[in-house]
């Protein structure tokens, strides 16, 4: 996550909990004794409303989180939106947390991407992309150029696939997750996680050469 994004979405996280319910008062634990804790102890903490754990919690998956959002959305906003509810849902629902159903980060992934999915299928507004200006006609800067051109011709190329195969290359490439793990976070098969990223694959490869075999040659040149 950009610096600025990451102090924007903490920001807004510790102002959140800051108004949370008042402290309980069972015995605190100390920041040594959280930090050495897993996700889980953490969650358990957590339902004992320790606003300690919560904070550790969010800043360990924050930016992962964030990552995952603003792929599927290529909207840093809507990303740092999307981010914050989740996180919100941690506490707001955190005596309903089960350990034993998935991992913390598989719930994670899982309502991030829900999310967003909800988020792409509203009505659209299109917005002008700045380019990048050259201060001088150097040769690094012109490769530059060129290479940030074919990175945003891949992601509006990604932005073209159907929801469900775009996540699932998201999670495959970006987050290197095997398919079993995919398919636990999108609650389908393991067959069904291959044959959305051979799909995905397929069609992403279609729509680069249908803007110039240029693009792809980019990604592998020098």
């Amino acid at each position: 996550m950009g610096a600025q994004s990451q102090d924007r979405v903490q920001s807004t996280m510790s102002s959140q909990t800051d108004f949370l319910a008042e402290r309980s008062e069972s015995a605190k634990v100390n920041m040594a004794e959280l930090n050495a804790m897993t996700d889980d102890e953490l969650l358990f903490e957590i339902g004992r409303d320790s606003e300690a754990a919560y904070r550790l919690l969010v800043e360990r998956h924050i930016d992962r989180g964030y990552a995952v959002a603003v792929r599927i959305l290529r909207n840093p906003s809507d990303a740092e939106d999307v981010v914050q509810e989740a996180f919100l849902q941690v506490w707001t629902k955190r005596d309903l947390w089960q350990p034993d159903r998935a991992r913390f980060s598989t719930w994670l992934y899982r309502v991030v991407s829900n999310r967003c999915i909800d988020l792409l299928r509203r009505p659209k507004v299109e917005t002008m992309e700045t380019l990048p200006e050259l201060e001088d006609d150097r040769q690094d800067q012109v490769q530059s150029l060129v290479q940030q051109e074919a990175s945003d011709t891949l992601k509006e190329a990604m932005t073209k696939l159907p929801d469900q195969q775009r996540i699932a290359l998201v999670f495959s490439y970006n987050e290197n997750l095997s398919n079993t793990e995919i398919a636990e976070i999108m609650d389908t098969t393991v067959s069904a996680v291959e044959s959305l990223l051979k799909r995905g694959r397929q069609k992403l490869r279609h729509l680069l050469r249908s803007n110039g075999g240029e693009i792809l040659s980019t990604f592998t040149n020098g």
